[in-house]
């Protein structure tokens, strides 16, 4: 069981980083279930391009995220600081929308100067260090975590069930795919033998007004 929750816990939650410069926007995309708790970490740091360091933040940095689904459904739209964590949760299974941009116009421009961000993004998580942090015992600190590992194990099934979800819409898809693929090649040769039918009968035609038959 716990190489089981290892496992999908590293499929469940992406950390990376990358630049953005005055005022670009950055957008990644995540396929979530439906009724899912996504919570985001991320920290901005202005990165010399020419130097490789990092340099002294600007003054009031900051930055917007917004969060859509493709129904154009805002969840989040909100301007946070340098560093910060957001939350949302998914109304509906599908792919969703993270958007940040930089509300800083005041980067120093020297050495090719840009913004790091560090994003963590982890589905279905809760902050379960808080929760043992208020515990006053041992039994709540176990309790706190064996209701932790529920939340995980029910968010694996959540998981496996949108993804299986997925997987007959695929199957459909391609088997509507391939009916068609197979119509549309009767279509070809009932037009072909259309085709050859009445050339035949043009040259016959032609042959029989030339009197060459």
């Amino acid at each position: 069981m716990l190489a089981l929750l290892l496992f999908f816990s590293f499929s469940l939650s992406s950390a990376f980083y990358f630049h953005v410069g005055e005022r670009e926007e950055k957008c990644i995309i995540e396929d979530i279930p439906s009724d899912t708790w996504i919570t985001g970490t991320f920290k901005m740091q202005q990165w010399d391009m020419g130097q490789h360091d990092f340099l002294n933040s600007a003054p009031g940095l900051g930055m917007y995220v917004t969060v859509t689904t493709y129904n154009d459904e805002v969840l989040l739209s909100k301007l946070y600081g340098s560093q910060g964590t957001f939350y949302f949760t998914s109304h509906s299974s599908g792919e969703h929308i993270i958007c940040i941009q930089s509300n800083s116009t005041r980067l120093v421009s020297f050495g090719g100067s840009k913004l790091r961000v560090h994003l963590d993004i982890r589905i279905g998580e809760h902050d379960l260090d808080a929760a043992i942090a208020q515990a006053k015992d041992k039994v709540n600190e176990v309790t706190f975590k064996l209701e932790h590992l529920i939340e995980e194990i029910e968010q694996i099934l959540k998981e496996q069930n949108y993804q299986r979800v997925r997987e007959e819409k695929f199957r459909m898809t391609s088997e509507n795919t391939n009916s068609n693929v197979l119509w549309w090649a009767f279509a070809q040769i009932l037009i072909f033998i259309s085709v050859g039918i009445f050339q035949m009968k043009y040259l016959k035609d032609f042959f029989i007004a030339k009197k060459l038959v």
